[in-house]
């Protein structure tokens, strides 16, 4: 018996969910995956420091697209197929259970990313997906009704069926094998990267995390709330993450030259900041500034605060002078840092850009351009801040995919 094939082109989390649920539910597929590299899942081994962020506990779908920068109206009819109690239920299914972080992130309960791997990889071996590594395709065409798929070693190899989970590509350069199927290219550009600041003392204090801080972009109407890294190249942590993600397109325009506005003490402004002096300094007057911090920021930070306002660390509240007063509310209310380039981190790299999504139906992920030609993941011009929610549109994607083609084929 000859079976229909697909084959997805892809060894990430979409491509994986996307082959193993049309095994499963058709029986008649062939499902073939295709890795360029050597490694498969490397995004989900990595992901949440090696814990893999699955998906996020939000089950209103109005309040989980506002977590996409770009693709949320796609999205919010594609959540209607498969959405975020639907992930859960299927990793449970399966044995593995999640759990749910102060933060909303869900992980594995056994906070590890191989967890979700082994899943997978048993799902792979139940349904007999085959797996072909170190195979980059380099174009497909269409032929007789089905695609031919062109390897980088001059194979060829036939399939009824594409589905297209190759992640983003931080080139353009890089779509021009999908352009061939007569689709456009959003440009792609960098998304969740962090924020360098050469020369800048704030670097000194690398590895201080402060729990909740906004943080704006000079000039534009861009501002994110939530807790911060700094680093020993600038900062990071999800509200520079989520900030990054949001001003993909406008920062890179800049290129990622810019001024970064931090507020401390996100409870204050500077008005009502200046308020609370008055009260700390009636209150504790008689106490070092040094070693009385009244906002809970780390103790370093604060050290670093009074230094770049010129606070001598031994005055006490008392007899603190209006001029370094006003300095220090500036600082911890809305400090401004110079932002020169960025730093990704490649294993988690994610694009703004790929596939238009009006060239995709969200019914059934399949191309309104050529036939039996499928997308999922990344590789469409859908992105999602931190959290779980690339992942999960991973999973709703490869979902509504694997179902399409598993219902079209036949003996």
């Amino acid at each position: 018996m000859n079976k229909n094939c697909l084959v997805v082109i892809g060894g990430g989390a979409a491509g994986f969910f996307c082959a193993v649920n049309a095994a499963r539910l058709n029986p008649l597929l062939r499902v073939i995956i295709v890795e360029k590299s050597s490694k498969l899942l490397s995004k989900v081994k990595v992901s949440g420091g090696g814990r893999c962020n699955v998906t996020h506990a939000c089950y209103s779908i109005a309040d989980m697209i506002k977590k996409y920068p770009r693709g949320g109206s796609f999205l919010k009819k594609a959540f209607h197929h498969f959405f975020t109690t639907d992930t859960i239920a299927w990793f449970k299914e399966r044995g593995v259970d999640l759990k749910t972080e102060p933060d909303g992130r869900m992980f594995p309960v056994t906070d590890s990313s191989q967890t979700i791997i082994d899943c997978l990889m048993k799902e792979v071996s139940r349904y007999h997906v085959e797996i072909l590594m170190n195979k980059e395709v380099k174009g497909f065409s269409r032929l007789n009704d089905k695609w031919h798929l062109l390897f980088a070693n001059e194979t060829i190899m036939a399939a009824d069926y594409v589905c297209i989970a190759s992640g983003g590509y931080p080139k353009p350069v890089q779509f021009e094998w999908l352009q061939q199927t007569g689709h456009t290219i959003e440009k792609p550009v960098p998304s969740l990267f962090t924020f360098n600041m050469p020369g800048n003392a704030i670097t000194g204090l690398m590895g201080v995390t402060v729990e909740n801080v906004i943080v704006k972009i000079a000039g534009t109407k861009l501002a994110e709330q939530g807790p911060l890294l700094i680093t020993h190249w600038g900062m990071s942590g999800p509200a520079i993450l989520k900030l990054s993600a949001w001003g993909a397109r406008q920062l890179a325009d800049n290129n990622y030259t810019f001024t970064a506005i931090v507020n401390w003490a996100p409870a204050f402004n500077e008005q009502t900041l200046k308020d609370k002096f008055q009260q700390v300094r009636f209150d504790i007057a008689a106490q070092k500034i040094s070693n009385r911090n009244p906002f809970s920021l780390p103790q370093r930070l604060w050290q670093y605060l009074l230094q770049q306002s010129g606070v001598n660390e031994d005055m006490r509240w008392a007899d603190l002078p209006a001029k370094e007063q006003n300095r220090l509310i500036k600082n911890v209310c809305a400090q401004e840092f110079s932002v020169k380039g960025k730093t990704t981190f490649k294993e988690e790299f994610v694009t703004a850009g790929g596939i238009l999504l009006n060239e995709i139906d969200y019914n059934t992920m399949e191309s309104r351009i050529a036939p039996n030609l499928f997308f999922c993941g990344e590789v469409m011009d859908t992105d999602g801040v931190t959290g779980g929610f690339n992942f999960q549109n991973a999973w709703t994607t490869g979902f509504i995919a694997a179902k399409a083609i598993a219902t079209r084929t036949t003996q």
